[in-house]
């Protein structure tokens, strides 16, 4: 089947190459469109540019999220699952395409698709960097010009039929998200798995620091939305304790006190965080501001206090012990010196010692200067 139609958009033609499968499907914002592409320059050659099936995935695109190829998801919406469709667009909707490709092929090589780029909107980036790293990328960005596109529609899912990423959420699935996520994850550190457990404290944060991008700092609406990030932090910094990933407790704590400069909580954890590291000096001076900053935990920060004092002689010890062996295991450097001339000026004995290895060679000073 090779019927050609006009979509009723401009400067964009289709025609079918293989029907698809029953009724048209519903599409609705927040859909799941899977499919694969073959992108072909519009010459007499027809040049492919990109294959998804040589990339060895298919792509994936949700409906109305502004995906940066506005036009792909009006060509993807005029399909039927298991239809093959080739798309002729205009250069008019094809500008953004060496940016997406570039994106793409990154992924595609396991690398980071924002590599390199600044926060800026997408049109930005592209006319601020001379090269995308790729020649015939180059030349469309140079020269933006009409492109075909070959589309196999697999599957189209609904909301909610699959689980979706975070991007993708609306506010309202965000915050429905969050206390899901959270007694999950207080469901798994009772499990004792903390590694999963640290993972859906941090889907939740996500969800959270997202909505508080479009917040203004500190305003009421931001800080309703951190009264429910600090908890969240302060639970995956106690699973990063209990999984020994003591430097990331200490990042995440400093980042949450420069913010609530008075929260115990997060200061009691930094400091068991310093303790485990051998940072006694932070060590004491955060259990000592929990105490002064909480009361209650006084009793909590004295053990904690009594068994860094026991840790720290305990590698004092072991520590001496270790340096001692060492120096008392370090031979004497053998002295070869060759027999003096008559003329040549003689150091003292010390002198010499001194020049071999801090210990004298002389038999009435045979002494360690150590």
């Amino acid at each position: 089947m090779e019927e050609t139609y006009l979509l009723n958009v401009e400067g964009v033609r289709k025609k079918i190459l293989h029907g698809g499968q029953g009724e048209l499907p519903k599409f609705q914002d927040g859909s799941k469109i899977t499919f694969h592409f073959q992108t072909l320059k519009d010459n007499f050659e027809r040049t492919v540019i990109d294959d998804s099936r040589e990339a060895g995935m298919p792509m994936e695109i949700i409906v109305g999220k502004m995906f940066k190829i506005e036009i792909w998801e009006t060509l993807l919406c005029s399909m039927r699952t298991g239809e093959v469709a080739e798309f002729w667009c205009d250069a008019i909707h094809t500008g953004m395409y060496a940016l997406v490709s570039k994106g793409m092929r990154r992924i595609a090589e396991g690398r980071d698709p924002l590599e390199g780029q600044k926060h800026r909107c997408g049109m930005g980036n592209m006319f601020d960097y001379h090269s995308t790293g790729y020649d015939d990328l180059d030349e469309l960005q140079r020269t933006p010009q009409p492109l075909i596109f070959i589309m196999e529609l697999f599957r189209v899912e609904e909301p909610s039929a699959y689980k979706r990423d975070t991007w993708a959420m609306s506010k309202e699935e965000k915050l429905a998200a969050v206390p899901v996520l959270h007694s999950e994850g207080n469901r798994l550190v009772l499990q004792k798995e903390f590694q999963r457990a640290a993972e859906k404290y941090q889907e939740a944060v996500i969800c959270l620091r997202n909505l508080q991008a479009k917040e203004k700092p500190w305003e009421e609406g931001w800080l309703k939305l951190e009264s429910l990030v600090t908890p969240l932090v302060l639970n995956y910094c106690q699973c990063q304790l209990e999984l020994g990933e003591y430097y990331e407790v200490l990042e995440h704590t400093t980042e949450l006190l420069q913010k609530h400069h008075d929260n115990a909580k997060a200061y009691f954890k930094r400091a068991k965080a310093h303790a485990a590291v051998w940072n006694e000096r932070e060590a004491r001076e955060d259990f000592l501001r929990v105490a002064h900053l909480d009361p209650a935990m006084a009793a909590a920060v004295k053990k904690e206090l009594k068994l860094l004092g026991e840790r720290m002689r305990k590698k004092h010890v072991e520590d001496r012990k270790r340096y001692q062996g060492l120096f008392q295991a370090a031979p004497a450097l053998p002295c070869h010196s060759p027999a003096p001339s008559p003329h040549t000026h003689q150091p003292s004995t010390i002198s010499q010692g001194c020049m071999l290895g801090w210990r004298s060679q002389s038999p009435g000073l045979a002494r360690s200067w150590d």
